[in-house]
């Protein structure tokens, strides 16, 4: 299940992105921004099958948030695209936000 909701959530911010950019959204835009994060968090996904992580572990969310930055960013700079430090700076706390906050919610929302 987190797999999908991590998937989810990075494309909602490749939609957000758009968004905050363009006046439009069109797939292959939104293709164009997401691809790169979404090949950073199956990246990350890998790497936490491997160590047998808990998806719902908070620090696999951590995993994940820096897989999907750091994938996302290298591969945006590989294809061409832009990783100008505001760019960074957001990305870094919006895919932090997404990506651990929901475990954080139900690590304490299991507790309650």
């Amino acid at each position: 299940m987190w797999l999908v909701v991590d998937l989810l959530l990075v494309a909602v911010f490749a939609v957000i992105g758009r968004l905050s950019h363009y006046d439009s959204l069109t797939a292959a835009g939104w293709w164009t921004t997401a691809w790169p994060f979404l090949a950073g968090t199956v990246v990350a996904w890998a790497a936490l099958a491997v160590a047998r992580r808990p998806p719902a572990a908070v620090t696999s969310g951590v995993v994940v948030w820096v897989g999907a930055l750091v994938g996302g960013m290298v591969l945006r700079q590989a294809s061409g695209q832009g990783t100008a430090t505001a760019f960074v700076v957001v990305a870094t706390l919006v895919l932090g936000a997404l990506l651990v906050l929901p475990r954080l919610g139900a690590r304490f929302g299991a507790r309650g």
